[in-house]
């Protein structure tokens, strides 16, 4: 029985995906690792999976997804990399050599051995890790991270873990018809892509394990609460625990800007932040454009606003009358927007 992990990619996140699996295989060599592309190559550059770090590749447009070109344009690129995730960990852990199926975000670098949590799921189905493990005390962290965590979701769900059991295959199969149908980025009507969606699970599900262990999941979110030390002999420390992994959500302005607010004189964390940088530098495709994402344009090049996948999504007739919405030919989806504009 094997111990499978996937992450969720466009090519513009191919980089940190890389990073990410250089830095599991390290520990776990055996590990099944997949990675899910929902883009498709820009011109210039070819994925060769034989000189990547993955072992397995999924394509978005081949998932087992009913009228996938029409769904995927209903999201835009955060929305569909993360809907991906149910029908993926659905296909994983109905493998019959799947014993247990983690999901990591691709900015996660891991820094330890993961085998606590395989062993975790030897006695439960499902494993979380909650954005915050302690109570904030100072008012600005309270509104930036519990207030965001009521807001947003309780659990991040740039981890997931689950064992390949009637719980797991029930919950694996109610999260992948969930992200199907209901991963927008709608706060507003308490959707939050695929996280507001697992506050229900420790109701829904027997066998739930919330990871209380201070070395998960280490980010900008719970800096407040956790300390980075290094030891003498090399050992990353958070709280006193193995640093296990740290997601290095945001890399830019706004992750620079959290981190300094929370992490203050925690002169690791930010060594910790310039030794990614330099990774993610190195992992970087030259061929790769700034912002690429297939999937953001008409056939024709022209970007695909927001309005126009909301408003596709959210009515049925177009999307029995334009089922490749992507095709800019007469009669196509495009024409008719044109078509109404003008009119």
């Amino acid at each position: 029985m094997a111990v499978h992990c996937f992450t969720s990619i466009s090519f513009s996140y191919l980089a940190k995906a890389r990073v990410l699996a250089w830095s599991l295989k390290r520990f776990h060599p055996d590990w099944v690792f997949t990675v899910c592309i929902t883009d498709r190559e820009p011109e210039g550059f070819t994925f060769k999976l034989e000189q990547e770090p993955f072992d397995r590749v999924l394509w978005a447009h081949g998932l087992p997804v009913e009228n996938v070109m029409s769904w995927l344009f209903g999201h835009d690129v955060v929305e569909a990399c993360t809907a991906v995730k149910g029908p993926v960990m659905r296909l994983l852990t109905e493998q019959s050599d799947a014993e247990k199926v983690f999901y990591l975000d691709p900015d996660v670098a891991v820094f330890s051995s993961l085998q606590p949590l395989v062993d975790m799921l030897d006695a439960s189905s499902i494993v979380l890790t909650p954005h915050q493990l302690q109570p904030e005390t100072a008012r600005m962290a309270i509104f930036d991270n519990e207030r965001t965590s009521l807001r947003l979701g309780t659990y991040n769900l740039g981890f997931i873990g689950v064992r390949g059991d009637p719980t797991g295959h029930a919950f694996a199969r109610w999260w992948n018809d969930r992200l199907l149908e209901f991963c927008y980025n709608e706060p507003e009507q308490g959707i939050f892509v695929d996280q507001k969606w697992c506050d229900l699970v420790p109701a829904l599900f027997d066998g739930v394990r919330i990871v209380r262990d201070p070395g998960y999941n280490v980010a900008s979110w719970n800096l407040s609460n956790r300390t980075i030390r290094v030891t003498a002999s090399g050992d990353i420390l958070v709280n006193g625990s193995l640093l296990r992994f740290f997601h290095f959500t945001k890399l830019g302005p706004v992750g620079e800007l959290m981190t300094h607010r929370y992490a203050l004189d925690n002169t690791e964390v930010y060594e910790l932040w310039t030794w990614y940088r330099h990774m993610i530098e190195r992992f970087t495709p030259a061929e790769i454009p700034e912002g690429w994402w297939f999937y953001g344009r008409y056939e024709n090049g022209e970007e695909i606003t927001r309005q126009q996948r909301v408003q596709y999504r959210q009515r049925p007739d177009l999307k029995a009358a334009f089922p490749d919405p992507f095709a800019t030919v007469q009669g196509g989806y495009y024409q008719w927007l044109n078509a109404l504009q003008n009119a």
